[in-house]
């Protein structure tokens, strides 16, 4: 089984500003299906696709089995199929064995700002940097497949 365990964070904007960072990728992500117990995501980058099938979250960890597709197929899976979708753009940020991925939204959720990171349990340690504020794992309204229909905008 595929297990992802990810933790979320809210980024302090200011500080985030100030950082030296890499550049970002476009992604455009759309949902097949949106429910509780269960996601079906399909994203689009630059040069690739990929299908993701995401389980129902205990804690920090959830089933996910995530696999790459056609590119041409991921567009139009997304114009005919999605149900609702969302856009961002993501900088992976190295800092010692962990990669921070940075989600800086845009559309509806302008103005939200997500890093999370993958770990092998749900005890490792690990460092956070001084540009996160505070954490939101588990709060379900962070979840991407939530923030398609219920945007950033319509909670400031």
């Amino acid at each position: 089984m595929g297990i992802e365990i990810e933790r979320k964070f809210l980024v302090n904007h200011v500080q985030w500003e100030q950082l030296e960072k890499p550049l970002g990728e476009f992604y455009r992500q759309g949902y097949l299906l949106t429910d509780p117990q269960k996601t079906i995501r399909v994203r689009q980058t630059s040069d690739k696709g990929f299908l993701t099938i995401k389980g129902i979250s205990v804690g920090a960890t959830r089933s996910e089995y995530e696999y790459e597709i056609p590119f041409e197929e991921t567009k139009e899976l997304l114009d005919q199929f999605a149900v609702a979708e969302l856009s961002k753009v993501r900088y992976k940020i190295f800092r010692g064995n962990h990669i921070w991925e940075v989600d800086v939204f845009s559309s509806k959720n302008q103005g939200l700002i997500v890093a999370e990171i993958e770990l092998s349990s749900e005890d490792e340690t690990f460092d956070i940097p001084d540009w996160i504020d505070r954490e939101v794992t588990g709060e379900e309204k962070y979840y991407n497949s939530n923030l398609v229909t219920e945007p950033f905008e319509d909670w400031i």
